[in-house]
């Protein structure tokens, strides 16, 4: 906390604290005298109150779409979908012409309904007063619309997508597939994160119908290879997301994908690793973790030698619903233990755990 006399800050610092509050993202659109049309990019938007129905938002003065908002007397609040993105780029440019190319709908007073946004707030302006180098303009609604299309949301200085908050309450209370979809909805948005920090390609895995299945990549600046695909099923004995679940599912889920792996792979070696996986599984579990270096059996898919790291997620229960998996390049990835990697990895899967558990008690397997 600040000390009472308060601690010096610079406007770069305070908007990297203000970016810490997730918004929506909303184009405010209107005309001018001569029927043309005008937007601009909005996150400070507001709503004030519902009777009556007044919402706020604010505009830079020195914005050079100012004037005419100053004097327009209606104005349209397009809350974008997710897919608007690039609507939102434009429009937070000073582009001539905004509006090429963007289709739109005449509202209340002819100002332009944004099509594919989420909803839409006809707004007449009631009032407009300054708050410091911005003008604050109120208004009330009169018309409304919503499609039931996820909202484009933004913080942190970057675009976000919003997904229900799973809670471990909600867990305890379902089937054991539900409960895996509500894991996979929660470990989504981590998994973005974690990829983000350590600029590594991570994968979400799940027990499936035919084993180890790929749910979600997230790919590093480098990307491993053009073949990453969801719904990538994994042999049991020779992926690290496999030998993860091989590990600490129940045995009589993964021991029929084994006997099939080794009645398929009759050589001599293979059959020698298997008579030690018992011992191999136990290791893994001690460790908390899978570590598979400079694997060959991959290379057709990913086109060279890999390395992998696999680290398991708990439910409330103590049953593991999902494996977090990095792979990359043998050259490249970091599978030391005290490596970025892997360190990242244990922590995120120990918070998802801990999460999903709805407690707030150290996570453990």
């Amino acid at each position: 906390m600040a000390d009472p006399a308060g601690t010096p800050f610079d406007a770069r610092e305070l908007r990297q604290v203000l970016g810490s509050f997730v918004t929506g993202v909303t184009v405010i659109t209107t005309v001018d005298a001569a029927g043309k049309p005008h937007g601009l990019t909005v996150n400070s938007f507001s709503s004030v109150s519902l009777d009556p129905p007044l919402v706020l938002w604010s505009q830079s003065l020195n914005a050079p779409s100012h004037p005419v908002f100053l004097q327009a007397e209606r104005f349209v609040v397009n809350i974008l979908a997710d897919d608007q993105v690039e609507i939102s780029n434009k429009f937070a440019r000073g582009n001539a012409d905004k509006f090429a190319g963007c289709a739109t709908d005449p509202g209340l007073g002819g100002v332009p309904l944004i099509r594919g946004s989420a909803a839409w707030l006809e707004c007449r302006r009631m009032e407009s007063f300054r708050g410091g180098d911005h003008m604050v303009f109120l208004g009330q609604v009169e018309r409304i619309e919503r499609t039931g299309r996820q909202p484009l949301v933004f913080g942190g200085g970057r675009y976000l997508v919003a997904q229900p908050h799973d809670l471990g309450a909600l867990l305890t209370e379902s089937g054991p597939n539900i409960a895996r979809l509500q894991a996979v909805r929660l470990a989504t948005r981590a998994v973005v994160e974690l990829s983000d920090e350590i600029d590594e390609t991570l994968g979400l895995g799940v027990w499936g119908n035919h084993g180890p299945t790929i749910v979600r990549w997230e790919e590093a600046k480098l990307p491993v290879s053009d073949n990453l695909r969801t719904g990538l099923v994994l042999p049991v004995l020779t992926s690290a997301t496999g030998l993860a679940f091989a590990a600490w599912l129940p045995p009589e889920l993964s021991a029929p994908f084994i006997d099939a792996e080794l009645a398929q792979d009759g050589n001599d070696q293979f059959l020698a690793d298997a008579r030690g996986l018992p011992e191999r599984l136990a290791e893994i579990r001690s460790q908390g973790f899978v570590r598979l270096v400079g694997i060959d059996d991959f290379t057709e898919l990913y086109g060279r030698s890999i390395s992998a790291l696999s680290v398991p997620v708990f439910d409330p229960d103590g049953a593991m619903v999902l494996a977090l998996t990095a792979i990359g390049a043998s050259d490249r990835l970091d599978t030391s233990d005290s490596g970025k990697v892997l360190v990242g990895m244990l922590r995120c899967a120990a918070t998802l755990t801990q999460r999903l558990r709805g407690s707030s008690a150290p996570a453990s397997p």
